[in-house]
């Protein structure tokens, strides 16, 4: 399975996922269990039951301090177990007091919202948690039905909370005990911070506030001095690091061929789920047709897609979680040397190339070409009929579930196999 989605730092940077890891971040003594961290049997069960053996670096130095109740600054990258941090003791204050509208969760996407929320009710399926979502492109109103049944925990992206504090009639946040502020630098960067300001001025100054982010900049520290009072601050990643399970490669390529190479690097990846990152929405578009035009089951995913096909996407294609290995291949053509050199110099280190043999890729141009020549017939005709009266856009479109060729597979070749070389 194959997701291509919008927004990565260039074009055609790869993710696969190639199986279990055990534990992550740094390489130092942690606890046997989460029951050594202070973790109840109740939530120490579910964390197993969700085949956490042990807890990751930012689980072993934040949960401690939430347990003796300090506000925490939480320094971590995406992938490192960060939601747990804070949600295990967020359910463990809750299942002594137990009360509806406990806490509040902020994040900056749709998405991320949705994915802490599962984890939340996945942790607290045990005791009954009731979790709301409240994001933009979703129905107001279902929401406010959600909210008027007085959830446990709720997580949504500022905006959206913002106009439910403003019109859902009999809503407020005047009882939460907890506010968290997840990947809080994504936040400030995508200029929430009028509605946090709201957000701040409705909730009670007696509470307890975790803020996490990838890094500390300028507009991070501001927000933490005003919210959070006398932080413990933890901190297990630099600027620019990564998890220490994921395997780093690049991949050296002539941009007429990009979507060769690529094709091929899926080959060689068979059996994995892969991600592909694109520059743009309609890069994404593009890609994720031609693939399908030749049988590969490419899901895509951009900020042009209505929120419930977003969902219907993330649905159908399964990414690794916190604690699991995987690869990352960006595929550097001559256009992008000097970026990928300032990548190199950002992280402190090197990559390895991932070998490819031009002759072996380009056995596959012929496929790839027509893939391409039938995309772009297809892009064309569902253009012209947005035109002629059609809403505007990727998103309402079914593009990708309905490839031009019909989704052939390769010519004479099985799924997951290159075509054989021609004898001279």
């Amino acid at each position: 399975m194959v997701s291509v989605g919008g927004g990565g730092d260039k074009e055609g940077d790869v993710e696969g996922e190639t199986g279990g890891g055990g534990g992550e971040g740094r390489e130092e003594k942690k606890p046997a269990s989460f029951r050594s961290l202070g973790v109840c049997d109740q939530l120490a069960e579910a964390c197993e039951s969700l085949g956490w053996k042990t807890p990751t670096s930012i689980q072993v130095d934040a949960i401690p301090h939430a347990f003796k109740g300090h506000d925490l600054i939480g320094l971590a990258q995406t992938g490192s177990g960060k939601t747990a941090a804070f949600a295990l003791p967020i359910l463990q204050a809750l299942l002594e007091k137990p009360q509806s509208l406990f806490a509040c969760v902020l994040s900056p996407t749709r998405e991320l919202a949705i994915q802490i929320s599962e984890q939340f009710e996945a942790l607290g399926s045990g005791i009954g948690v009731k979790c709301a979502v409240v994001v933009g492109g979703i129905d107001m109103m279902a929401q406010s039905i959600a909210l008027a049944r007085r959830p446990h925990i709720v997580v949504g992206t500022p905006g959206r909370l913002v106009d439910h504090l403003t019109n859902t009639k009999g809503f407020s946040l005047r009882t939460i005990k907890y506010l968290v502020l997840d990947e809080a630098d994504r936040l400030l960067n995508m200029d929430f911070e009028q509605e946090i300001d709201e957000i701040l001025k409705v909730i009670p100054k007696e509470r307890h506030t975790y803020l996490f982010s990838a890094t500390m900049t300028n507009k991070v520290a501001k927000l933490q001095r005003a919210c959070l009072k006398n932080p413990v601050k933890v901190e297990v990643s630099s600027k620019y690091s990564t998890v220490d399970t994921l395997k780093q490669q690049y991949l050296f390529i002539p941009a007429k061929f990009k979507d060769c190479y690529l094709v091929y690097l899926l080959n060689e990846l068979a059996g994995s789920t892969v991600m592909v990152f694109t520059r743009t929405c309609e890069a994404t578009r593009r890609l994720a047709l031609i693939l399908r035009n030749l049988g590969l089951d490419a899901i895509p995913i951009s900020g042009q897609m209505s929120q419930p096909k977003r969902l219907g996407a993330l649905n159908k294609f399964k990414a690794a979680r916190a604690g699991r290995s995987g690869r990352a291949i960006s595929m550097v053509c001559q256009y992008d040397v000097e970026l990928y050199q300032k990548i190199e110099e950002l992280i402190g280190k090197k990559l390895p190339m991932f070998a490819a043999e031009e002759e072996e890729v380009l056995l596959l141009l012929e496929q790839v070409s027509e893939a391409q020549r039938l995309t772009t017939i297809h892009m064309r005709e569902k253009d012209s009929t947005r035109k002629k009266g059609k809403r505007k856009g990727f998103g309402d479109d079914d593009d990708a579930d309905h490839p031009a060729s019909g989704g052939k597979r390769f010519k004479n070749q099985e799924k997951g196999k290159r075509p054989k070389k021609k004898s001279k």
